[in-house]
């Protein structure tokens, strides 16, 4: 193998992805590795990312809720492909994975899909304003903000040119497709993108959508329900069962969008005959509550829902190697995808706990997986400002939380004394705590928390990266402030 393509379904939960979701994403399973129970170290974006591009544990690599940076320190993925000679080339769509946070370190270029011209400035705001007043007062307040005839240009794709429905992903492919037929030495790559599309707003295009709603459900009908998901937790409106079953169809519809794209992303590959030498690799980041356990959204929480993700490789090794059922990590990437390219990178693999999944590695298979909720995000006092008195049932948010879940059960345990025990086998939903009943079980599964982590205490709250306004605009509209 040669090169290397890792894309990301940002907020992509394993129970939705089918056939009839994901079928460019189903032919790769088929033609390559699907992995059945891969899971994610923490059930959002920033900590997340951080495990896959360093493989350690949120609390070991500290970009969580109280530290909302990638520290310089680490040793990253990207970089391990770049001193190894490897061009190193991103595209992100979901502002978390910029390099407002760190995440820039060992690309040649980390660009924001979302924007047609890369700027530091985002005209997000004008992009979001609800009707015509609101987009021209932010225009007036924003167009100034840096070089005006590029930001014009970004408004102008937006606003005219962007497809509608789309958030970045249309046009991260475009250029994708671009580069692969402009390059013309012989130097490999590594090329990570993350499509955001599943991730909250929901707004797939018309097309997309009628396909997954109900039939008593127009397109219009959908897209009036409101998608808060921290007004909902904190019971500043309700779902009723009928408004999350329209939720539930547009996020399909959201999947089905970026699997077209992935298809498209294929297609360029093959069309610039890169495919026969490249090592594709595609992840969920996290899932997402549409209604389940009581949520909405991917915060406070670590059922499966948020953390069993899909997880399909293809490529060399990887090619017609059926499906697998052991436990994998996301954090497993990085020594698998190194493996696969034959790059020897000491110190990004003893840095943390990255397991090869290459079918010949020697690694051993994990018997267990480990996931971890070290701080909320948003936090309560934020919650608080926002909403000003919060239920009950949402300060009891305010803690850290782990997980460790075998084949069998899955325990979390939170630093204010909370716990659960799930039996998976018999109870796949986790609708039922069995903590009580099974007090061996809860034992050894402690103990298995205890000796893979630190003492479970209070999140270390470094300082928060100063963000653009802008930046700040982006991450509240994607429900994280």
């Amino acid at each position: 193998m040669r090169n290397v393509v890792f894309v990301v379904f940002d907020t992509a939960r394993a129970k939705t992805v089918s056939e009839e979701t994901a079928p460019a994403l189903t032919t790769l399973a088929d033609e390559g590795t699907v992995f059945e129970n891969a899971f994610a170290t923490a059930p959002w974006t920033l900590p997340s990312h951080a495990s896959l591009f360093t493989g350690l544990y949120p609390s070991e690599h500290g970009a969580h809720g109280g530290h909302t940076y990638l520290d310089e320190e680490l040793r990253t993925l990207p970089e391990a492909f770049a001193d190894a000679g490897y061009e190193t080339v991103g595209v992100s769509n979901n502002t978390w994975i910029t390099e407002e946070f760190g995440f820039d370190r060992g690309f040649d270029d980390l660009r924001k899909g979302w924007q047609y011209i890369q700027s530091d400035a985002d005209m997000g705001a004008v992009v979001r304003g609800e009707d015509l007043n609101e987009k021209l007062q932010a225009t007036r307040n924003r167009l100034f903000d840096g070089n005006p005839i590029v930001n014009a240009a970004n408004i102008l794709y937006s606003e005219v040119f962007q497809p509608t429905g789309d958030n970045g992903a249309d046009r991260s492919t475009t250029w994708i497709r671009n580069w692969l037929e402009s390059r013309s030495d012989e130097q490999p790559f590594f090329l990570f993108c993350n499509f955001i599309e599943p991730h909250v707003q929901y707004d797939p295009p018309r097309e997309y959508a009628e396909r997954f709603l109900p039939e008593d459900a127009s397109y219009e009908d959908a897209l009036a329900v409101r998608q808060d998901p921290r007004a909902y937790d904190c019971e500043d409106y309700d779902i009723t069962e009928r408004e999350f079953r329209l939720l539930r169809g547009l996020y399909r519809a959201e999947l089905a969008y970026v699997d077209d794209q992935l298809a498209q992303l294929r297609e360029a590959l093959e069309a610039t005959g890169e495919w026969e030498d490249t090592l594709l690799v595609v992840c969920g980041d996290h899932g997402e509550n549409i209604g389940e356990h009581g949520f909405f959204g991917h915060q406070y929480n670590l059922y499966d829902t948020l953390i069993n993700v899909p997880l399909v490789a293809h490529g060399g090794p990887f090619t017609d190697g059926g499906r697998r059922e052991d436990l994998v990590q996301l954090l497993d990437l990085p020594a698998t995808m190194l493996e696969t390219v034959g790059i020897d990178d000491p110190e990004l693999l003893e840095q943390g706990h990255s397991r090869s999944i290459h079918p010949d590695s020697g690694d051993d298979e994990r018997d267990a997986v480990f996931a971890e909720y070290v701080a909320p995000q948003p936090s309560i006092d934020r919650l608080e400002a926002r909403f000003g008195e919060i239920p009950d049932r949402v300060r009891a948010f305010d803690r850290r939380l782990r997980a460790v879940r075998t084949s069998d059960y899955k325990y979390v345990r939170g630093d204010d004394g909370f716990e659960r025990l799930h039996d998976i086998e018999r109870d796949p939903s986790e609708r039922n705590d069995v903590a009580a009943e099974k007090p061996e079980q809860v034992r050894t599964l402690r103990q298995r928390l205890e000796s893979n982590f630190d003492p479970l205490t209070e999140a270390d709250e470094g300082e928060e990266v100063a963000m653009r306004e802008g930046t700040k605009e982006r991450l509240a509209d994607l429900g994280y402030l």
